[in-house]
């Protein structure tokens, strides 16, 4: 739907505004209407105009589900992308903001890197262990030891 603007006075000429429906926003975006209604319940998304009722986006909310798919997949949950988006309806994310959020999550990351490492090595440790029974394996007594000794027990 193209509605009009307000003119440029250095041309004279009105400026058209492309406001587009929820389910051209999400065929375009690749998302559901009904995440679209999500985001912005939960403040993702600033609150589409209203015509007769109809929701109505500013192309703009385009660029903005990008960075909300990106950070999804980065693995930042709702409330980080909210504080990520929050404040920049119209002008954008500060990169600034950006940068400390992503260096939190990368420490998150390195993290879950360590600990998978850990898991991996103790994985392949009981592949080779050779016990006849769990409950007798020398890994799973050791480990059972640890747990007992740092947990005071």
């Amino acid at each position: 739907m193209i509605e009009p603007a307000s003119g440029s006075a250095a041309t004279g000429l009105a400026e058209v505004k492309v406001m587009l429906t929820i389910g051209e926003v999400a065929e375009r975006a690749g998302v559901r209407t009904s995440a679209l209604r999500y985001y912005e319940e939960v403040g993702v998304l600033p609150p589409a105009e209203r015509v007769s009722g109809q929701r109505r986006y500013d192309e703009g909310v385009l660029a903005r589900l990008a960075v909300v798919r990106l950070a999804q997949e980065l693995g930042f949950s709702v409330a980080e992308i909210r504080s990520l988006v929050a404040g920049f309806d119209n002008v954008g994310v500060d990169s600034d903001r950006w940068r400390e959020l992503a260096s939190r999550k990368l420490t998150e990351v390195d993290a879950l890197i360590t600990r998978a490492e850990h898991l991996k090595h103790l994985l392949e440790e009981s592949l080779h262990c050779g016990c006849l029974t769990l409950d007798a394996c020398k890994l799973v007594l050791e480990r059972h030891q640890e747990e007992t000794t740092s947990s005071g027990s």
